[in-house]
């Protein structure tokens, strides 16, 4: 298991939130295992859960992002994931060029559980839908908050006057290729 400390950018801060741990479970073989715990969540603005399916613009509200770039390639994808249980998947050949939705047979699965001071987001994606190989990884969120205030996390921000997850600079974790079941 891999845990993250995600900072807000600081050309947005947070109204009430105080940390975002993320959590990586890495050690099962059909999914990949992800949770997000937001501390200070009082004023956090969820979306209403709906169904599975995908959608755009996830990012516009409270959505929880995960990228991976294979070992040696200049190609990424990028995984958003809503509390609405809204999700969508995109690929890039290179730094925010060449972007298509990324062809996924199995969606992701996520669940929210909000409390009276901290909000914990579970998602899973499966490995068939994963690079089979080593990926440099970069984990983010996007936290509304009351009055439409809206921060931006990540585990390093390379740029402080804009936030960019894109930014190769932010892909510092790693993901060990699936385990062969």
């Amino acid at each position: 298991m891999q845990a993250h400390r995600l900072i807000p950018h600081p050309a947005h801060p947070p109204l009430a939130v105080t940390a975002i741990e993320a959590r990586i479970h890495d050690d099962d073989a059909n999914w990949l295992r992800l949770r997000w715990k937001v501390e200070g969540a009082q004023k956090l603005v969820l979306p209403r859960i709906g169904s599975k399916t995908r959608a755009d613009g996830l990012w516009r509200t409270t959505c929880f992002e995960l990228f991976l770039q294979p070992e040696g390639g200049a190609g990424y994808s990028e995984w958003n994931l809503s509390p609405s249980r809204r999700w969508n998947a995109y690929d890039f050949v290179e730094y925010r060029e060449g972007m298509a939705e990324r062809v996924v047979r199995r969606a992701p699965d996520s669940q929210v559980h909000p409390g009276s001071s901290f909000t914990i987001f579970y998602a899973a994606i499966p490995r068939s839908e994963l690079p089979d190989a080593p990926c440099r990884m970069s984990i983010s969120a996007v936290i509304e908050e009351e009055g439409g205030r809206i921060s931006y996390w990540a585990i390093q921000h390379p740029n402080d006057e804009k936030p960019d997850f894109h930014d190769p600079a932010c892909f510092v974790a790693g993901l060990a290729a699936p385990h062969a079941s």
